[in-house]
């Protein structure tokens, strides 16, 4: 079975910014969510660019160490980076993984621990 159609959508209909990177630091893709929140920087037009450019000097480096940390072990996956207060998230860098377990990239994941405001199964419009 094709799962790439339901990851597609994983990722397209996610409300966290979502930023794919290769092993090279490249940007290979953004959802919707992650164009609207770097609009700024640029949005969709950082595909193809390199994610240490939006970085200063030491966040950089720790990108880079913990590549680097991804590659020693496939067991090494996800790290802690920073807790957003403002907007009431953690931050953690991912690995990705092929089938073999071999190191392809990683990802920024946002955590939310806002508490949900609606009631369970409400029903509405995405905003």
């Amino acid at each position: 079975m094709d799962l790439t159609p339901y990851f597609q959508s994983v990722l397209e209909l996610d409300t966290a910014p979502i930023v794919l990177c290769d092993r090279n630091h490249t940007i290979v893709y953004m959802n919707p969510e992650a164009a609207r929140r770097y609009a700024k920087r640029g949005g969709y037009s950082l595909v193809g660019k390199s994610l240490l450019d939006c970085h200063n000097e030491a966040s950089r480096a720790a990108i880079t160490e913990i590549l680097h940390w991804f590659e020693a072990d496939p067991r090494n996956n996800r790290v802690f980076t920073f807790r957003n207060d403002r907007e009431c998230k953690d931050v953690y860098m991912v690995a990705l993984r092929d089938g073999t377990g071999s190191l392809i990239g990683y990802y920024e994941k946002h955590a939310s621990w806002t508490p949900e405001t609606c009631a369970p199964y409400t029903l509405k419009k995405d905003q």
